[in-house]
């Protein structure tokens, strides 16, 4: 899952079609996440807690490579925030054990922008006409797809989806501002690596592996996690605040393009109604939000 906060790296001037370039490859890098998690926990014999610790692993090496690679940019991070990311990742893949790809994906990103858009009125941020009737659209489309019925996604996976979700929308707060986004996420996955060996080490008992789940597991963290990561900041140096925000709400859509593809998973009437009110809903909040702000500002 992607981090939402929008600050940029200073001093980064990109192209157009660089810039799209790479917010495509970041967008579906999050995306990925959810595919490879569900992926591995429905084919394969990995478990959750070990599925979140090579998650995590991997991500932290593969962040501490590129940071490596980048003179005078030493890892921070502070634990807290490492903790957060931790919760996220924990809450997910236990999640995505009955959850469909789409809606974790949609209830991970509806809590998310939840949580921060509801700490911006909890500051003092007023809410305009369009944006109070944005923020009901989404709290109404997240009560459809939860309501009772066949088409019902699992109570227990809901909930612990939305839980990852205000845990990221924490950390992406906590990081909101960061001069070096991209190695606090390092020193934070760092910082988490113990927290996960932790959870890995009480799950013994139900601990189970193969080849295939540990290869998911792997390219989830390196690659669809940390490297996704760093391409996002990248993007972010040619993106204003409010495309940069609105662009995320792709995500949802495509893990659900990919879950219909590579999972074989259904697209439900409920599912679709529910999508359509929250993405427009926060898509309403973030455009009032930004034009109220100037375009050009950084979230």
């Amino acid at each position: 899952m992607t981090e939402l906060s929008c600050s940029k790296s200073p001093s980064m001037v990109l192209s157009r079609a660089m810039t799209f370039f790479l917010t495509m490859l970041a967008m579906i890098a999050f995306a990925g996440n959810s595919l490879l998690c569900r992926l591995a926990l429905k084919q394969t014999a990995i478990d959750p807690a070990s599925f979140t610790s090579l998650r995590i692993l991997s991500g932290a090496l593969a962040l501490r490579l590129i940071m490596g690679l980048r003179a005078g940019s030493p890892s921070s991070g502070n634990w807290p925030s490492a903790l957060a990311l931790f919760a996220y990742a924990a809450g997910f893949s236990y999640a995505y054990v009955s959850l469909p790809t789409a809606t974790g994906a949609l209830l991970l990103f509806g809590a998310v922008q939840a949580t921060m858009i509801g700490y911006g009125v909890c500051r003092g941020e007023r809410l305009g006409m369009l944006q109070s009737a944005g923020l009901l659209c989404a709290f109404g489309g997240l009560a459809i797809l939860l309501l009772p019925g066949l088409s019902a996604p699992p109570l227990a996976g809901s909930a612990l989806m939305v839980v990852a979700g205000v845990a990221w929308g924490v950390y992406s707060l906590r990081g909101k501002g960061a001069e070096d986004p991209a190695g606090v996420t390092a020193g934070n996955f760092l910082r988490a690596v113990p927290m996960a060996a932790a959870l890995s080490a009480i799950g013994i008992p139900w601990a189970s592996m193969d080849s295939s789940g540990f290869w998911y597991a792997v390219v989830s963290g390196a690659l669809a996690s940390g490297c996704g990561y760093v391409l996002w900041y990248m993007a972010l140096g040619g993106l204003k605040a409010t495309s940069a925000a609105i662009v995320q709400l792709s995500v949802p859509v495509i893990a659900a393009v990919g879950g219909i593809v590579l999972l074989g998973e259904a697209i439900t009437v409920r599912l679709m109604i529910a999508s359509t009110a929250i993405l427009g809903g926060i898509a309403l909040v973030i455009v009032e939000r930004q034009g109220g702000k100037g375009g050009g500002t950084d979230q």
